[in-house]
């Protein structure tokens, strides 16, 4: 099995594989065109190419950085304001109608407990799933594993640790239910 087979099952791979490497560059050329291009048809076009898909009327605001793009999923009217960044090693998923705040980093992208593991260089992700018409606040940070329910309300700056339920509105960090 290759290392970008077992990335995508989320099973410990070797990041610096050439494979992934080449992955990475050509998702660095992609989001550098797209950061510097003025909003319109051009970027759509360039945000289509970097993205695994991207329902209509999402826009992502530059800058926007990820590791690959490919593992990146967005429904239909998702907006991501500036400076967002999603470590997608294995699938992103973000439902329709969901609002993402500036400075947000979503994180699929994981590493080993275990300190062998990590000195031996490997890494694994666990995917991050957002739902429907989620508005997620400025400058959060959604860890690798978490789902966010549908309708959910992560306040801005909050650390997201465990999966928020639907209609759930949690703020913090650790990120904790309001009541």
């Amino acid at each position: 099995m290759t290392e970008k087979e077992k990335m995508l099952r989320g099973e410990l791979y070797r990041g610096f594989d050439a494979e992934l490497m080449q992955d990475r560059a050509r998702s660095e050329a992609l989001m550098l065109r797209m950061n510097a291009m003025p909003e319109g048809a051009d970027r759509d076009a360039v945000m289509r190419e970097l993205l695994g898909s991207a329902g209509e009327e999402t826009i992502v605001r530059p800058p926007f950085f990820c590791d690959y793009g490919y593992n990146i999923h967005m429904g239909r009217g998702v907006f991501l304001n500036f400076n967002c960044v999603v470590l997608d090693v294995v699938e992103v998923r973000i439902g329709d109608g969901t609002q993402i705040g500036p400075a947000v980093q979503i994180y699929a992208a994981d590493h080993p407990r275990d300190p062998e593991l990590r000195r031996a260089g490997l890494e694994n992700g666990r995917p991050v799933v957002i739902g429907k018409n989620v508005w997620i606040g400025g400058g959060a940070i959604i860890l690798p594993g978490v789902t966010v329910g549908d309708d959910a309300l992560i306040g801005a700056g909050s650390v997201v640790t465990k999966d928020v339920a639907a209609g759930a509105t949690v703020a913090g960090n650790p990120a904790r239910r309001l009541r």
